[in-house]
């Protein structure tokens, strides 16, 4: 499967909120997302464009594959995997003991809505600030949602220079700026 998605930086959330209310989006409901990303022994994902992760939610952790960006649609489109540890904690024990490093760490508080077959996320994200993202799942690379991404995003008013890069990469980068 494929996610492709559509990420803007918006200067508040509030508006985004109340276009989705109008159209009768479903409020899936509101969560903190610890995400802990690690960096392979074998290979470096920050040259690779991969991204494996640990997140946390209120009640549960997933771990998450993700492969190199596809550019071929002109959003942010990747092979994502996800699948549920009973414990987060014992996973990353796994990855630390096979000689995985941990990289970094990205706390965002999300605001879920599903609109038909598109969902799209309300973030705050420590250190970045508010975002809006509208994702469609594909079944394969030949799917292209891209019109319906866009549309979406203009009615809700989801306006802006579409971001390509990942949260971690966003943050990376802003720190790497602060320390020079």
């Amino acid at each position: 499967m494929l996610e492709i998605e559509l990420k803007v930086r918006i200067p508040s959330l509030a508006p985004v909120r109340e276009q989705l209310t109008k159209k009768q989006a479903q409020s899936c409901g509101r969560v903190h997302e610890h995400d802990i990303y690690y960096n392979a022994p074998h290979r470096d994902f920050g040259v690779t464009d991969e991204a494996v992760r640990v997140r946390y939610t209120d009640d549960h952790a997933v771990v998450t594959y993700k492969g190199p960006k596809i550019k071929k649609f002109g959003l942010k489109a990747r092979e994502e995997l996800n699948f549920a540890v009973e414990s987060g904690e014992a996973f990353e024990t796994m990855l630390t003991r096979l000689g995985f490093t941990r990289t970094t760490e990205v706390n965002k508080w999300r605001e879920t809505f599903k609109l038909g077959v598109a969902t799209i996320s309300l973030d705050t994200v420590d250190e970045l600030g508010t975002f809006a993202e509208i994702e469609v799942i594909a079944e394969n690379d030949t799917d292209n949602p891209t019109a319906l991404i866009e549309k979406i995003a203009k009615e809700i008013g989801a306006n802006g220079e579409p971001i390509l890069a990942s949260y971690l990469e966003l943050l990376l980068d802003t720190r790497a700026a602060v320390q020079s």
